[in-house]
């Protein structure tokens, strides 16, 4: 699975960071990197409740994030 991160920084200098492939799955740090690191850990607790109750295929799974291009 490879997500994509897509991050913006808003009008009050808070940043979000958005993974695009998992609909609701975004989160707010005081910098881009923390933002960035909240996003990723919503999105692998998303995965894990998803395979805990049998919505993704029980497999091996290989997990990466990478920034959305500009």
């Amino acid at each position: 699975m490879r997500f994509t991160i897509e991050t913006e920084q808003e009008a009050d200098a808070r940043w979000i960071a958005e993974i695009l492939e998992l609909s609701g799955v975004l989160a707010y740090g005081a910098t881009r990197e923390e933002a960035i690191a909240r996003a990723q850990a919503l999105a692998l607790r998303v995965i894990a409740e998803r395979l805990e109750h049998d919505e993704e295929p029980a497999q091996l799974l290989n997990i990466a994030f990478e920034a959305a291009a500009a």
